[in-house]
């Protein structure tokens, strides 16, 4: 198997930062696992690295996609695959660098996204309650079933909420989680990034100012603008909504995006603990740490398969 090094963990513990760094000493090209950063135009909420800060180290699936277009965790896994095929063709060494952790495990992972076999009278049901409600009531039906799937699907997407719902009431599974357990692509090695609880949410709440002060609020009117697409669902965009419709101040959106990423971050270490099988990281606490960090790294890297 070809190896592939992945760094996870949550929003603003240092993926960036440290995947730069490796890509540099290991030869690696890195590929974004992050479901928002492949919208052009959304360079400040989605915190994409610079030109600088990517120290012209090759970056895949940034920018890939314009905001009126949709991204789905299928086009995530197709295009992903098709950059690691082209990284190690190049003799490099694929490094995928993400929060998304659905999206980073359909990548990894041999499994096929939702069951293919229809039903006609539960697609019929759930058409009709949509021309009879709305799609935002259909959406909400999707959420109070399968969080997971409400959260991938934009609400104005009928085809593919009715396709969720339908795969959930027949099988009883999310749409996104195979019921198999599938089987690893790659020879991976999965490094987590983690920190203390309150040290977190610290370095979320400074990062949010640090971004309306770099122009996050120019970003969000942009997107308020489009409202209809994939990308208006991104956490630091959606809570302005109501600010630019005077139904809340400035200051209480600026509360919202911080407590939503809070509670997206502790998301995207729960998903991760207990799906995905990682060697977990402080260096936020123990920089020095990442010393040993790469030791093991070089360890996997010079081991043979199995």
């Amino acid at each position: 198997m070809e190896k592939v090094l992945v760094i996870v963990g949550p929003t603003a513990v240092g993926k960036t930062s440290l995947s730069i760094e490796l890509a540099k000493k290991l030869n690696g090209e890195i590929i974004s696992g992050d479901s928002m950063q492949v919208y052009r135009q959304l360079d400040i909420g989605t915190a994409k690295a610079t030109e600088e800060e990517r120290a012209g180290i090759v970056h895949h699936l940034i920018d890939c996609r314009d905001l009126t277009e949709t991204y789905s965790v299928a086009d995530f896994q197709k295009e992903g695959r098709q950059a690691i095929d082209k990284i190690i063709a190049k003799g490099k060494l694929p490094i995928v660098v993400g929060g998304t952790g659905l999206y980073i495990q359909a990548l990894l992972y041999d499994f096929e996204l939702g069951a293919k076999d229809e039903s006609t009278e539960i697609k019929e049901k759930y058409q009709t309650v949509a021309e009879t409600y709305g799609n935002q009531h259909l959406w909400e039906i999707l959420q109070e079933k399968d969080r997971l799937a409400a959260e991938s699907i934009h609400f104005n997407n009928r085809k593919k909420v009715i396709r969720a719902l339908e795969v959930f009431d027949k099988t009883g599974y999310s749409i996104l989680t195979p019921k198999e357990t599938p089987k690893p692509l790659y020879d991976y090695f999965l490094v987590g990034l983690e920190t203390d609880r309150a040290k977190l949410y610290d370095r979320i709440n400074t990062r949010v100012e640090r971004m309306l002060t770099e122009g996050l609020l120019k970003e969000a009117e942009l997107l308020y603008e489009k409202q209809t697409q994939h990308s208006t669902q991104g956490i630091g965009y959606k809570e302005f909504f109501p600010y630019f419709e005077g139904k809340v101040t400035l200051e209480e959106a600026v509360q919202q995006v911080k407590q939503n990423s809070r509670r997206y971050a502790k998301r995207q270490l729960t998903w991760f603990k207990n799906r995905m099988n990682a060697s977990w990281w402080d260096l936020v606490q123990q920089p020095t740490s990442s010393v040993e960090l790469e030791k093991e790294i070089e360890d996997w890297l010079d081991s043979s398969e199995g």
